[in-house]
């Protein structure tokens, strides 16, 4: 392994860590700085009840209206999220644990899950592109950071063998552009997941005050969300 790929892999994955963490922290302590809304009606239900709903209804397909009618979509949202954590994982495992992916077994299951999501993130990019309603209200952004993640994904798929005694391109390649989104994704769409955790509080918070969800009334399905 060169010089260039063993820093490339380390030092400068943890640099770029930081800053995107020290982003994250100005972005958090901008954001506490508002006053959250009170509700100022009689409580009619539960709100610890209603915040694990919310915090949980990613993981409920049943509970949301565009789940239940396509579960098509949900299952590539799925997808799509288990490579990007696969990815990341593969990011620390390949410098600090590359034994890993000598269990033949685990390497390819890892490519499988990377190349699953990089197949959807191509038919997401063709729908964004295709699809008159998504044109619409598709940004810059968001054409930029779809085409980042499913590019990232194929390097991905040829990087996580950590074969570089023929070739480092794969590695270079891969760890490159896990620098660029460690430095781009604060500032962009993709930063939505630093923010789920605070939005579905408040949302449950208030549903579950006001006994929209989870509860069912006569026979009829809860609300989604």
């Amino acid at each position: 392994m060169s010089e260039f790929l063993k820093v490339l892999e380390d030092q400068v994955q943890i640099v770029a860590l930081i800053f995107m963490a020290t982003v994250y922290t100005i972005r958090l302590i901008w954001m506490f700085r508002f006053k959250a809304g009170k509700e100022i009606t009689d409580s009619v239900g539960s709100r610890r009840v209603g915040v694990a709903y919310s915090m949980m209804n990613v993981v409920m397909p049943w509970a949301m209206e565009s789940a239940r009618k396509n579960l098509n979509f949900y299952a590539q949202f799925v997808i799509f999220h288990a490579g990007v954590a696969v990815a990341i994982a593969a990011t620390f495992i390949i410098p600090y644990w590359p034994e890993f992916f000598e269990i033949t077994p685990i390497m390819r299951i890892f490519q499988l899950i990377v190349g699953a999501a990089f197949a959807v993130g191509v038919i997401r990019l063709i729908r964004r592109i295709t699809n008159p309603s998504m044109r619409i209200i598709s940004t810059p952004d968001d054409y930029f950071s779809i085409i980042l993640m499913t590019v990232w994904f194929a390097s991905g798929v040829f990087a996580i063998p950590n074969e570089y005694k023929v070739s480092e391109w794969p590695l270079i390649i891969f760890f490159s552009m896990t620098t660029l989104f460690l430095v781009y994704v604060p500032f962009s769409k993709i930063s939505h997941y630093l923010y789920y955790p605070f939005t579905r509080y408040f949302l449950g918070k208030t549903m579950g005050h006001r006994d929209v969800f989870p509860r069912k009334r006569g026979g009829e399905e809860p609300a989604g969300l």
